[in-house]
């Protein structure tokens, strides 16, 4: 009878080069190889992103207040004013809008202020 040969066979391990390093190193590197260095966002998108920033801060700001130093004393028309119950959420969701139109605005390119002046 016939020996059975067996299924797993050990190949031998070859000495890796440096070239085979750097090549193997370089492409499963996670830095991008692209020389762009472009940033994502214009000057204006940052000031208005700013704006948005700082009107949600003022909203913030809007709604604070309205309590009593004695814990017996309830003030219904300091708690339920219009500023906080109805300005202040206004310009906190203004504010979250104006970072959505910052966020979403497309800058400028290079080619178009170029062609403009």
């Amino acid at each position: 009878m016939a020996k059975n040969k067996p299924k797993s066979v050990s190949k031998p391990i070859a000495k890796s080069t440096t070239s085979a390093k750097k090549s193997s190193v370089s492409s499963s590197s996670w830095l991008p190889n692209s020389k762009n260095s472009t940033l994502l966002f214009d000057k204006t998108n940052y000031i208005i992103l700013g704006v948005g920033a700082l009107l949600i801060v003022l909203g913030y700001l809007l709604m604070i207040g309205g309590g009593s130093t004695d814990p017996n004393v309830f003030n219904p028309s300091e708690i339920y004013s219009f500023r906080r119950i109805t300005l202040a959420p206004i310009v906190i969701i203004i504010g979250f809008l104006t970072i959505v139109v910052a966020i979403l605005k497309k800058p400028t390119s290079k080619d178009e202020v170029s062609n403009v002046q």
